[in-house]
């Protein structure tokens, strides 16, 4: 069996709509797993949070300690 991770939409009669059609060989029928994220007040970071955040990264981004993109896939690829 092969996993496949997509992202999609849950609608008011609880059908789900795929963000992006599966691209596969065939027709066939599939087992779907729904994983539903639970959302808490925990959860949602707070307005300080997201300024102190920005504030961070825009000083990173200003003193140079930023990495370039393409090292941040290194050491995840599958050989």
């Amino acid at each position: 069996m092969k996993a496949l991770k997509v992202m999609g939409t849950i609608d008011e009669q609880g059908q789900i709509t795929l963000d992006q059609p599966l691209v596969i060989d065939r027709n066939s029928r599939v087992e779907v797993i729904v994983l539903i994220p639970e959302i808490t007040d925990d959860d949602e970071p707070s307005q300080a949070d997201l300024l102190e955040d920005f504030k961070q990264a825009w000083h990173e981004a200003m003193t140079d300690q930023t990495i370039p993109a393409s090292q941040l896939w290194e050491g995840l690829e599958n050989d």
